[in-house]
């Protein structure tokens, strides 16, 4: 079976899964938006009224509670995304809440208008977090999108005035998309499709979007922070293709039950969702090891429904984990910064989010373009919510290779049931899995193992250190003679290659080169967007560490494989 990259690669991209961009499950989504954002609503309040009845929780203390957390976030963290009239909705749900408490004294009639009050809340959450699909705006962004690149490649170093007008050199040359994307494009003709991909960058999102469309799939509809809306321009087509708002400031109870509705629903109606279960951007630059199970634990809701309500014919829901591998990321310097901070004791200088800047972007995008440099997009293993691996036709099997019936596993005594404890030990169960098929579809590029070695090379000469200790050794300190360093590679890329053969992780095609080559070619592509370069050559016998702090950070990518007692 050829791969995705190679048809790309020839100019051809896949024919659509489904032909009709309004017959995409997200085009039907939008077109029944309010009866879709009226269902979500009424499952949020139900749950919540559930959840207070459970707990013994008057209502009441609920909705002043989520009052109380909103109003600290208003004034401690605002930003100039948030509705201008935030202030003025809660000083009324204040006096709303007033009033009853001061002029309803039956306790029925109180609670049900507690319970108003509350969907007014939900109504207000439900409405900031709801996306569209534009069918124009998509077919803009499909042709927009892969132009603007590819002009910026062509037109970087080393490209003819030719090669620019007739965009010679493409996206794709750069943005290899890689793994099981042949199940991919088939499991998304018979089921939902839940994208769990990792999280380096801002820039994932509008990559992954390119990927989905590369390899002809409907468009997903996906959780973007909202941010990530401060920048005009990742607004305009986040707000028109098929995002939905999530706000992490937001840490009440109303809120989370309101977002994880919608994501039910909408999983529930067969359109294709993607999320980052990380919550956010790699920090460390490690690859997630914990995962935020919200989310997650909405597609297995959503399973359960989808088989009670058509019996046997419903349509499966298939886990797709996706790594994303760099050699350099844009926001690399603040978000270590910001791990750092928030580990260590030590006092950091936080810098700005470098995302958050055009010119950054561009930098950036024109960077990666102008150079050897690449990005790799891999597509791992297809699963269902329980972590059993599926094969081309939706049939799941155990890790012994039985065929095993997922709907089997929501029923108690031959009969479904909800049962929400049984539900959250299968979420945490599927994110675990996720986690291992990330360290295994994990794509190992020269960089990682350059900065890896190097950062134990040095942490092994400064035994008595701990890592804060470690990152403010001296200049003088940070250099390591070539001919040691490559020895240390040499060990590394023989336990990676074993690690390889085994089956639990894969390597770059450039690391099929001789190990010298790995080491330039490493050494070329770490780190070049940023001003301070993690490593380079002091001369022909020696490398220097110019920042300790990145060479950390990009280091922390090959974490987890228990490489360092091979350096």
């Amino acid at each position: 079976m050829e791969s995705v990259q190679h048809y790309i690669q020839e100019g051809i991209l896949y024919e659509p899964v489904v032909p009709d961009i309004h017959d995409w499950p997200i085009a039907k989504l939008t077109k029944d938006k309010e009866a879709f954002l009226k269902k979500s609503i009424e499952d949020a309040v139900s749950l919540l009224i559930r959840h207070t009845e459970a707990d013994n929780q008057p209502l009441q203390t609920l909705i002043e509670r989520t009052m109380y957390l909103e109003r600290i976030r208003m004034y401690e963290e605002p930003w100039k995304v948030d509705p201008s009239d935030e202030r003025k909705f809660w000083a009324k749900v204040k006096k709303d809440l007033v009033s009853v408490e001061r002029t309803i004294e039956n306790k029925e009639e109180a609670n049900e208008r507690y319970r108003k009050i509350l969907e007014q809340v939900v109504d207000r959450f439900i409405r900031e977090i709801a996306g569209n699909f534009r069918p124009s705006s998509y077919h803009f962004a499909k042709r927009f999108l892969p132009f603007f690149f590819s002009t910026l490649l062509n037109a970087s170093a080393g490209k003819t005035l030719k090669s620019t007008i007739n965009h010679s050199v493409g996206l794709q040359e750069k943005v290899h998309l890689i793994g099981e994307t042949e199940s991919l494009r088939k499991l998304a003709k018979i089921g939902t499709i839940v994208l769990v991909p990792t999280h380096l960058s801002n820039v994932d999102s509008i990559l992954v979007g390119w990927s989905l469309h590369a390899l002809g799939l409907p468009a997903f509809i996906y959780g973007a922070g909202l941010n990530l809306y401060n920048t005009k321009i990742l607004a305009y087509f986040m707000n028109r293709l098929g995002a939905y708002k999530v706000d992490r400031r937001k840490k009440n109870p109303i809120y989370r039950e309101t977002l994880e509705a919608y994501s039910t629903n909408a999983i529930e109606r067969g359109v294709h969702s993607l999320f980052f279960p990380g919550g956010t951007r790699s920090r460390s630059g490690m690859i997630e090891k914990k995962l935020k199970l919200g989310l997650l634990g909405t597609a297995i809701e959503a399973q359960r429904r989808v088989f009670i309500r058509d019996g046997a014919e419903a349509k499966k829901v298939f886990v797709v984990p996706m790594v994303m591998s760099y050699h350099f990321v844009l926001e690399a310097a603040s978000l270590i910064n910001q791990h750092l901070q928030s580990t260590g004791q030590e006092q950091y200088y936080l810098a700005g989010d470098e995302s958050s800047s055009y010119l950054a972007f561009l930098k950036f995008v024109w960077t990666t373009f102008s150079t050897s440099s690449e990005i790799a997009l891999a597509f791992g293993k297809p699963m269902d919510l329980f972590g059993n691996f599926v094969d081309d036709e939706g049939r799941s099997f155990d890790s012994r290779g039985r065929e095993v019936e997922v709907r089997d596993y929501f029923k108690s005594k031959g009969d479904y049931k909800e049962d929400p404890q049984r539900d959250a030990e299968y979420t945490r169960m599927l994110g675990e899995k996720i986690v291992e098929r990330y360290h295994v579809e994990n794509r190992v590029f020269s960089s990682h193992v350059v900065a890896f070695v190097a950062f134990e090379w040095l942490k092994k000469q400064n035994t008595g250190l701990d890592l804060y200790g470690l990152l403010r050794i001296p200049e003088d300190e940070r250099q390591i003679p070539i001919l040691e360093f490559r020895t240390a590679v040499d060990r590394a890329m023989a336990r990676l290659r074993t690690l390889a053969e085994e089956g639990k992780v894969h390597l770059a095609s450039h690391l099929i080169n001789d190990n010298g080559t790995i080491i330039e070619h490493g050494l070329r592509n770490m780190g070049i967007y940023h001003a301070k370069r993690p490593i380079s050559y002091l001369n022909e016998h020696t490398l220097a560490v110019d920042s300790m702090n990145l060479l950390y950070y990009y280091h922390n990518r090959l974490e987890g494989y228990g490489l360092a007692k091979y350096i």
